[in-house]
């Protein structure tokens, strides 16, 4: 039986783990998360119900949380390709950095994007603000971590640049990458030309008009 993913091409923690899968070349069935289907709307909801994407089938197993999905798919369908290395003390590494990406990076450009989405009147524009400076920290940090590094987390692709790609895409998107943290622009544009990634942005282009602050053309 194929793996299901319950997720969406734009959604970034989905993108995040359909990287893995088309690193690891594994086959599975796209159930796509959309308004206009409720059906699968709710099979999404009783196998997860706190509703939130991606969510991943295996058999009788139902995974969440995209960190988790990508960590299951490394244990039974890596073959020669580990996304978290056997070693402890790498795969720590690893692992710090896929945090460092969705907890400074992404959360705090979901906190500007869902901030955009509100109605006027109940917009936080300290809230945004403080997740301005935050992305600006976090790029300053990351700068100096990526001088000299292809990769996040050592010479192989990992764990931790599944979760960078979609996390510094949109975050430029958000809150551009000054031209001072070029190591970080860089990357960035490392990721864009990885295959697995590449393909993942083509399949979200045509939802580009559900991005509120305005997606740019330069990607």
């Amino acid at each position: 039986m194929p793996l299901s993913l319950f997720a969406h091409p734009f959604s970034s923690y989905s993108q995040k783990v359909l990287v893995a899968l088309y690193e690891l070349r594994i086959p599975f069935d796209f159930r796509l998360l959309t308004p206009d289907d409720p059906q699968t709307a709710a099979e999404h909801a009783s196998l997860w119900p706190l509703r939130r994407m991606p969510v991943l089938v295996d058999g009788e197993r139902t995974v969440a949380e995209s960190t988790i999905i990508i960590e299951h798919l490394d244990l039974h369908y890596s073959g020669p390709l580990r996304l978290v290395p056997e070693d402890p003390g790498t795969a720590l590494g690893v692992r710090m950095m896929d945090r460092f990406f969705d907890n400074y990076v992404m959360a705090p450009t979901q906190a500007i994007v869902g901030n955009a989405l509100r109605q006027e009147g109940d917009r936080d524009p300290y809230g945004v603000e403080r997740a301005r400076q935050q992305l600006d920290r976090a790029y300053a940090w990351l700068d100096e971590s990526m001088d000299g590094a292809e990769w996040a987390a050592g010479k192989e692709f990992s764990l931790a640049d599944c979760a960078a790609a979609p996390s510094l895409f949109y975050a430029d998107w958000t809150h551009p990458i000054s031209e001072e943290f070029a190591n970080v622009r860089t990357y960035r544009q490392r990721l864009l030309v990885r295959p697995s990634f590449a393909r993942a942005v083509e399949e979200a282009r045509p939802y580009r008009q559900l991005f509120p602050l305005g997606a740019p053309d330069r990607d």
